[in-house]
């Protein structure tokens, strides 16, 4: 059973019509301002953060209460003009989670009216995450042939075909930044991980690493499917065949 928290600023498309035309860098600064500040408050309780849009964020909430939710509201009132709603969701996959979540707050679900928290938890279920952090193997040699644009370019387009891969097997994939992508996932991950590689592999001619970490927060998910991946590189560095998948629990 996974807890996901969906957070986004409310009210934000008329708010920055009160700024001016000369907005854009004011909102950059801002959006990145609260990124930091929300991944920073859900890590110290063992969450994780994934940036959906720029004004919308998941977490991996598993074992933060409401009371925690409401914490972390009070501190954003503190430290923001701006106001963020919270919607929880649990379920058996990540998007289960991520419905329930939406459906709380299209149905006005309010778990904290006063701290515009809505959604539904369930502390009675067993508690585990399971994330993949894969990356591409050996990037640094397409880099020789193609310029910085057309690498990003490269990434958005492996990122595409990631998400609609993964939104099929009911799991949830974040671009992290570089090379590397995060995947909140389903119990079938080692399957549905190789599956992906294997099409990757055919489809863009790109080789894909695959670290997998279970565990019962999202950090501690998330560090253990880290510490996979650099598994894999420290055998492929050592001259031995490299698994492409590897899990830690």
């Amino acid at each position: 059973m996974i807890q996901l928290t969906i957070m986004k600023i409310t009210g934000y498309g008329p708010w920055t019509l009160t700024l001016g035309s000369d907005r854009e860098h004011e909102l950059q600064m801002l959006q990145a301002s609260l990124y930091q500040k929300i991944q920073k408050m859900f890590s110290e309780k063992d969450g994780l953060v994934f940036q959906n849009r720029s004004d919308e964020f998941f977490a991996v909430t598993n074992g933060i209460s409401l009371d925690e939710h409401i914490d972390i509201q009070k501190e954003l009132e503190k430290l923001f003009e701006i106001k963020v709603s919270m919607t929880i969701g649990y379920g058996d996959t990540p998007f289960d989670a991520n419905i329930l979540a939406y459906n709380g707050k299209k149905d006005e679900k309010f778990l904290d009216r006063q701290y515009n928290i809505y959604g539904s938890m369930d502390g009675n279920e067993k508690q585990e995450v399971t994330i993949m952090h894969i990356d591409v193997d050996s990037l640094t040699s397409k880099r020789k042939t193609l310029s910085p644009y057309e690498t990003s370019s490269l990434m958005f387009k492996l990122y595409s075909k990631m998400s609609d891969f993964f939104l099929e097997k009911k799991s949830l994939a974040f671009f992290m930044g570089g090379d590397n992508f995060m995947v909140i996932s389903n119990s079938k991950h080692k399957i549905t991980a190789q599956e992906f590689i294997n099409q990757i592999k055919s489809e863009m001619n790109l080789l894909l690493n695959c670290g997998i970490g279970i565990s019962d927060s999202g950090r501690g998910a998330a560090k253990l499917a880290t510490k996979s991946l650099d598994t894999i590189r420290e055998i492929r560095d050592s001259g031995k065949e490299k698994p492409e998948v590897y899990e830690l629990k």
